[in-house]
């Protein structure tokens, strides 16, 4: 693999290009060490300290706390890269960098309390409104298990999610910034697939976070911000869980493809490779991976071209993106099951990687994210109705 360690690498900003070759060097490696990163339930330290030091944190990361402030289109094509290798540590790295874009909404001080003296420093997550949030004088107080927090064990910040009561009434989502200190890790994370993301609950009880530690992820209006943080909220993190699906995809056609070059029919003796079904399930499978990436590069050069501009993405625009970011769910599902299904009975045994992939993959594609039903639901329900759901931007 490519030593990333260099010093240079914090004083320039590498080209999309390098990054993505720094990414390809990585997947020998991660292929190698995946079925023990799903035997301890976690990505190694090393893992994590090695795409910090790739760079691969600063992609998104806001120039002032020194990063590099990209496109996150650059961010989604390292974890396509990633993802061909372990799909549990490409995981990691989807979650833990994406949350550095998240830092350009954040007040600065708020990156200022993570970053101040080490802005490599990485942050977990936990959206979902498992534990409550009580304002009180100068900010909140947040008590709950906010769930599958993805990475804990990497992180010593988290961002969790809660509802609050705005002046009219209306119910509103927000982040809330928490410092490690003020929860605890419950290692509850036993599960058939994604097994060595370590997405461990967060138990916080009675911690204090301050005002400027928060913010709504349902508004949407124009700021003084960046470009780079005018795009949808939501919209950032479909499509970081997507991409790293499309990823899954690759590798598991690249696995596919290797299986299949000395693999013979045990019933006639011939070359599996020259049969017309084993062929066909490759090229439909790789169309379905090839159009996830196609339609997501599409549409973050469509909302770039809006951000550009300094306008906010239109509404009908918001809600065709996150069912295309959904629809990768399924389009990569599909792709695995038709690989798969071409194994026969040697695709059941644990030694045979493909099985791992696959079930890493029907375990992403469950992630609300991913979850085409609901998705299809919210697209299907703005278009007859012309309103945006709630808690959607």
């Amino acid at each position: 693999m490519t030593d990333t360690s260099n010093a240079a690498l914090d004083t320039q900003i590498p080209s999309e290009a390098e990054l993505l070759e720094r990414a390809r060097a990585f997947v020998p490696m991660l292929k190698s060490q995946a079925d023990e990163v799903e035997k301890n339930r976690a990505v190694p330290a090393a893992t994590i300290e090695a795409f910090k030091a790739a760079g691969f944190f600063k992609i998104v990361q806001p120039l002032h706390f020194g990063g590099w402030e990209m496109n996150p289109a650059v961010f989604y094509k390292v974890l396509m890269e990633l993802g061909r290798g372990c799909c549990s540590s490409a995981w990691n790295m989807m979650i833990l960098g994406v949350h550095q874009w998240e830092f350009g909404l954040f007040p600065k001080q708020a990156g200022d309390d993570v970053w101040g003296q080490d802005n490599t420093i990485a942050i977990s997550s936990s959206y979902a409104p498992w534990g409550r949030a009580e304002k009180v004088d100068g900010g909140y107080v947040l008590n709950g298990t906010w769930r599958t927090s993805s990475g804990c064990d990497h992180a010593d910040w988290a961002i969790i999610g809660a509802r609050i009561k705005n002046s009219d009434g209306s119910m509103d989502a927000h982040s809330f910034l928490v410092e490690g200190k003020d929860y605890t890790v419950d290692d509850d994370w036993h599960t058939f697939g994604l097994c060595g993301t370590g997405s461990r609950s967060l138990v916080v009880k009675d911690a204090f976070v301050p005002d400027y530690r928060h913010h709504s992820i349902v508004s949407y209006e124009l700021s003084d911000r960046g470009d780079m943080y005018l795009f949808p909220f939501n919209m950032i993190f479909y499509f970081a869980g997507a991409a790293v699906m499309i990823g899954y995809g690759q590798g598991a056609t690249e696995l596919y493809i290797e299986e299949m070059q000395t693999r013979q029919s045990v019933m006639s003796g011939s070359v599996l490779k020259d049969n017309p079904h084993v062929k066909g399930r490759l090229a439909n499978a790789v169309v379905k991976v090839r159009s996830a990436k196609a339609r997501l590069l599409a549409n973050m050069q469509e909302a770039t071209d809006y951000v550009s501009r300094r306008e906010l993405v239109p509404s009908q625009q918001r809600m065709l993106y996150l069912m295309d970011g959904a629809q990768t769910g399924k389009d990569v599902e599909e792709a695995a099951l038709l690989l798969y299904k071409a194994t026969s009975a040697k695709g059941i045994f644990l030694s045979n990687p493909l099985q791992r992939v696959l079930r890493d993959i029907l375990a992403a594609a469950n992630h609300p994210t991913l979850n085409i039903d609901d998705n299809a639901n919210l697209l299907g329900g703005y278009l007859l109705n012309n309103d945006l759901p709630a808690g959607y931007n």
